[in-house]
């Protein structure tokens, strides 16, 4: 078993006990990378009363979400909303929400194996997995998912409920528009807007800004017929 951060670094700082809102994969790995290497503990888990179809997971209760103020109160727990980019990121943007309106804090997951520049601001509800690079004066919004192994170029601003895949470069001075998804070894260049909305597909080069609610691929990348939204089934 690992030994947290804070551990080692013999920090006694108290932090409140996380409820994670989901129970499905990126709800287990939310729990391990929480418990394994932050200072903060998960307390138990939320999901929504229709999907609940367990009571335990990780040895913790998983209880309806209708019911996370009386078994977990905001006075005393923060939250995190673990979810995919499922529907173009809108099931993660609409429980985030939904939980903040409930008076709760977020958490907020940076692994220590990230290299974050001092001066980046990073947002509520994000998780940033290992080997990420933030650059100077980055920013990173609210609600945003960073798979492993990005590279962020320094002055890029990533905008809120992004999700970023492995693998991917961002260069500097660029910005990634609200609730877009970028894939597996995707690359932008310097100074390149994606606009709001947009799926950036596996392996594509974007060397130019480029369009709301489009679907790019290739090298360098070119838009599809298909939006996003009805890639991913959703409302424009």
């Amino acid at each position: 078993m690992g030994t947290k951060p804070s551990e080692e670094a013999g920090l006694t700082a108290k932090y409140d006990p996380i409820v994670v809102v989901g129970a499905g994969e990126q709800a287990e790995i939310a729990y391990e990378y929480f418990t394994h290497d932050s200072p903060e503990t998960v307390a138990g888990f939320a999901v929504e009363a229709e999907f609940l179809d367990k009571s335990e997971l990780c040895g913790l209760p998983v209880i309806a979400l209708e019911d996370v103020q009386e078994r977990f109160p905001a006075e005393r727990n923060a939250a995190f909303v673990a979810l995919s980019s499922t529907k173009l990121n809108r099931l993660r943007t609409r429980l985030y929400e939904h939980v903040k309106q409930l008076g709760y804090g977020f958490a907020t997951y940076v692994s220590s194996r990230a290299f974050v520049w001092h001066n980046v601001e990073v947002g509520e509800n994000c998780m940033i997995f290992e080997n990420n690079v933030l650059q100077h004066r980055v920013e990173v919004g609210d609600n945003v998912v960073l798979w492993s192994g990005n590279h962020v170029g320094h002055r890029t601003r990533i905008e809120d409920h992004c999700f970023i895949a492995s693998h991917v470069v961002v260069s500097g001075y660029c910005n990634v528009g609200r609730s877009s998804f970028m894939g597996v070894n995707s690359c932008v260049n310097d100074f390149v807007k994606i606009a709001e909305d947009c799926v950036i597909g596996s392996g594509a080069v974007v060397v130019k800004d480029t369009e709301p609610g489009k679907v790019y691929v290739g090298n360098p990348a070119r838009p599809l017929d298909r939006t996003s939204y009805e890639s991913f089934g959703v409302e424009g």
